[in-house]
């Protein structure tokens, strides 16, 4: 079973960049992120044609987030983050698929910081452990993928002192992100690879893509019952390379039936 999330970074406009990557890798689950449109904007009928059953909640303009599922239809299980019921940003969506609780997560960036964006960023990271905990209580099998706006270590972003300043590598950030992690939540693609410098993420700005000059940000954290049935964890880095790409790349799992 192959999951995977990927930050599409504005579905109708990468759609054809979508569905030639989907009919390559044949991913079971997609968890996308960035869908930049409202819920009637989805391109539902293109995504359907393709074989894929979805769900989804859009915003206008900005966030956004789905899941897709090959030949099957995700049974939407929460379409909100629970914590702050005055939240609607389109951040977070759940849903299962043959046995498995599949999230799509697109966490704040938190940009600027210090500031309410960086304290929104934190109180989000707070709300998705407190939910994240009730999976790992009740030990089902869950894959927390998403967007998590985060490089968690020095070996997840290219050698720099240009983003020292920025949320997305701060010691608080990083912090969230362990702490979430050590609930007992499984990084695969650290498991597999854990000293490679592995990047989802290449900036459109300062020639980054060229140079390979990426960071980690997308990522699929494993609840403990099915960390045995790990089998591979990879990037399509070469997505990020096409015309008119998204500037992430699909992330994703390999899962072994049980």
């Amino acid at each position: 079973m192959k999951i995977a999330t990927f930050n599409i970074n504005n579905i109708n406009r990468r759609l054809p960049n979508l569905l030639a990557w989907m009919r390559a890798a044949k991913p079971d689950v997609v968890a996308l992120q960035e869908l930049k449109a409202s819920d009637g904007e989805f391109p539902a009928a293109a995504i359907e044609k393709a074989g894929y059953g979805a769900v989804w909640c859009g915003q206008k303009t900005w966030n956004g987030v789905a899941i897709l599922a090959r030949n099957a239809e995700p049974i939407l299980t929460r379409d909100r983050l629970p914590g702050k019921p005055d939240d609607r940003e389109a951040r977070y969506i759940e849903a299962a698929v043959r046995g498995i609780i599949v999230t799509s997560i697109y966490l704040p960036n938190g940009n600027p910081q210090p500031g309410p964006k960086f304290d929104f960023k934190l109180d989000w990271f707070a709300r998705l452990k407190r939910h994240a905990k009730t999976f790992i209580k009740q030990d089902l099998p869950v894959v927390l993928a998403g967007d998590y706006n985060v490089a968690p270590d020095e070996i997840d972003i290219y050698p720099t002192r240009s983003w020292d300043k920025d949320a997305l590598i701060q010691p608080k950030s990083r912090a969230a992100f362990a702490s979430l992690v050590d609930q007992g939540w499984c990084d695969a693609i650290r498991e597999l690879h854990p000293d490679k410098r592995i990047y989802t993420f290449w900036d459109y700005k300062r020639n980054r893509w060229p140079r390979d000059a990426g960071l980690r940000l997308d990522h699929l954290l494993l609840s403990p019952t099915l960390v045995s049935r790990l089998a591979k964890a990879g990037v399509d880095k070469k997505v990020r390379g096409e015309d008119g790409a998204s500037d992430h790349a699909p992330t994703w799992v390999v899962l072994k039936e049980r």
